[in-house]
């Protein structure tokens, strides 16, 4: 039996072709696992399975109606995004039902006591540390997400549950609650779409995989067989070896000391004391909330510390000043990219350049061709895919967009770069782009910070991993000679395997 069904779905942009020829079925009972590098179509094609794109070609059958005749039949396709996409001014039972015609409540007057009872239970049944009555801004960031996963799946009609990137904000047991539920709905009989770059997440939750490349479906296949090996090559048409180590081909002196924060203590964190070696990459590893995205907004002067000192090459970084950090050589890449890394209504060489339009100004004006110029290199040197730099930056894929960050703020020659999560949400191909870009820059001198929820990213590339747990550094390890358990142990707070390399 099939629920959902496309047949031969074309859509194309001004230059681009999103989907060519793209088949698809899924199935009652079965998580279907949607693979393929950043820009391979598969945003396009969830827009097209929910509706809210309509292929140039092709046919799409929901329980063998013809959706692009009859739209209704949408409604049973629910649909959770990878961004956040929820009111925070209102509750978490108002969000749960929105819109309240569509949940049973939307009649002359809504029953804020019933609409908050059925929205204990879901609570209850998804895990989400929150009250019905709480406003949405006051509840944390994995509740946000299980909120958003719990409102698709309480629609009745629903058949068809589409999960992109659902993990990325979770911790490990909060993932694991979330497999928990994804396999009832899955036995109850819903088809699920599982988007995710995670392979570990790929291999314990699919039944099946359809591998979009250039948007083209490459197939689909069973995943039982399937190796990693294999999917990634499938996805990239190229083998990318999964042990490869990216730790600088130098050695890193211990008393080449770039960045030093002494007692540093802010918002979600206190008495963080750490050095960061020129040239060396420095990984910092702890669950969602450990406060190690504070500390680097602290230290880069987003957030303004309540005590302690933090020097660059030996000069004091004042407190709260971003400008002067910048000025004195740092640069830090938030993990929200969409929201505190790219302007999105500007063009990819507005992106690039707007951080060194200062050093392209001839008696006053801007020079276009120093400006297409560093465009133009930065493109190239950092591998941007795009059609063009008048694009829009907001129409490429998301490892593009990073790439592009990136390209800006080596445009600085920065001294320290701060990597906040920089490879969330991007596929594996991309990944280890990111992570050569980052070799090479340690190679050149620039002292990196990368702070990662995924362990085996900082395995690859740290050469020492600092854990934080509850706000505190638990301990500093040498990547080389420190186990996984043992990290691991760190970052869970087990005071028994705190150690400082």
């Amino acid at each position: 039996m099939t629920i959902l069904q496309i047949e031969a779905v074309r859509k194309t942009y001004p230059g681009v072709v999103a989907l060519d020829h793209v088949d698809l079925t899924l199935e009652p009972g079965k998580i279907h696992i949607l693979a393929g590098e950043n820009g391979a179509g598969k945003s396009t094609l969830i827009k097209v399975l929910t509706g809210l794109v309509a292929p140039d070609e092709g046919r799409v059958l929901i329980e063998d109606g013809d959706a692009l005749a009859d739209r209704a039949l949408f409604t049973k396709v629910a649909y959770v995004p990878q961004e956040l996409s929820l009111f925070g001014s209102m509750t978490v039972a108002e969000n749960m039902f929105m819109p309240f015609d569509r949940s049973g409540f939307g009649h002359l007057t809504v029953s804020r006591r019933a609409m908050e009872k059925a929205a204990a239970d879901l609570i209850q049944r998804f895990g989400i540390h929150a009250k019905p009555g709480h406003l949405v801004n006051r509840i944390s960031v994995p509740d946000q997400q299980l909120l958003q996963i719990a409102r698709a799946a309480c629609r009745e009609e629903f058949r068809v549950l589409i999960l992109d990137e659902p993990t990325s904000s979770l911790t490990a047991n909060e993932t694991e609650h979330l497999f928990g539920i994804i396999r009832r709905l899955r036995d109850d009989g819903c088809a699920i779409v599982f988007v995710s770059h995670k392979m570990e997440e790929i291999f314990e939750l699919g039944d099946t995989v359809t591998v979009l490349r250039n948007g083209r479906s490459v197939g689909t296949y069973p995943m039982q067989g399937m190796t990693e090996g294999h999917l990634i090559q499938l996805m990239s048409g190229s083998s990318v070896s999964l042990e490869e180590k990216f730790q600088p081909r130098f050695a890193v002196s211990e008393n080449d000391t770039i960045l030093s924060a002494k007692h540093i203590s802010g918002p979600g964190f206190s008495d963080a004391s750490f050095t960061l070696r020129r040239g060396e990459i420095l990984g910092f590893a702890g669950l969602v909330g450990a406060g190690r995205s504070e500390l680097m907004q602290t230290i880069f002067g987003y957030h303004r510390a309540t005590s302690g000192q933090c020097f660059l090459d030996g000069e004091e970084i004042p407190r709260g000043r971003t400008d002067r950090a910048v000025a004195m050589g740092m640069v830090y890449l938030s993990e929200e990219r969409k929201h505190h890394g790219i302007f999105p209504l500007l063009s990819v060489r507005e992106n690039i350049s707007l951080s060194v339009l200062d050093r392209m100004k001839r008696g006053g004006i801007i020079s276009s061709r120093r400006e297409n110029d560093v465009v133009a290199e930065t493109i190239r040197q950092f591998d941007v895919r795009t059609s063009s730099a008048a694009k829009k930056i907001v129409h490429l894929s998301g490892g593009n967009q990073q790439k592009a960050i990136i390209g800006r703020a080596m445009a600085r020659r920065p001294r320290v770069l701060i990597f906040d999560e920089p490879t969330k949400g991007i596929d594996i191909g991309t990944k280890f782009q990111i992570y050569r870009i980052m070799q090479q820059l340690a190679e050149e001198g620039v002292g990196i910070i990368l702070v990662s929820s995924e362990m085996t990213e900082l395995q690859r590339c740290a050469s020492r991993i600092i854990t934080m747990y509850s706000g505190r550094i638990t301990g500093s390890f040498d990547q080389a000679t420190t186990d996984v358990n043992t990290l691991v142990g760190a970052i869970i707070g087990a005071p028994e395997t705190r150690h400082v390399a």
